[in-house]
């Protein structure tokens, strides 16, 4: 046994330990990136589900996906229209403001996260 590379089902330890983080990862920080996202312009509920898979190789349910847009939409964070048959989004003034102070904060959280996966 070699660290967490040890062979197991076809894969390695590790690769699926990697996995499990990844999706935790982004669906405990979808809300950020679906901001971070619209600061490039509107998307629907269906556009945002095609980004994450497209961008981090995972499929997130519609309903996980509808309801933190609703979330966000009801925080003043975004605003959908109808378009057609579809919901299109689109960030607040309000959205941008914490978009941009998440995304200028990159050092504290890089940080804060180092500080926790630190051995004790």
């Amino acid at each position: 046994m070699v660290g967490l590379a040890v062979i197991v089902g076809g894969g390695t330890l590790e690769a699926k330990i990697l996995k499990k983080m990844h999706e935790r990862i982004i669906k405990n920080f979808l809300d950020i990136i679906i901001l971070a996202e619209l600061r490039n312009g509107p998307m629907s509920g269906y556009d945002v589900i095609a980004y994450i898979h497209n961008k981090f190789h995972l499929l997130v349910s519609s309903g996980t996906v509808y309801s933190l847009l609703y979330s966000l939409e009801r925080n003043g964070l975004i605003h959908g229209t109808w378009n057609e048959r579809k919901r299109v989004y689109k960030l607040t003034e309000k959205g941008e403001k914490t978009i941009k102070t998440i995304l200028n904060a990159n050092d504290k959280i890089r940080n804060f996260i180092l500080s926790l996966l630190k051995a004790q």
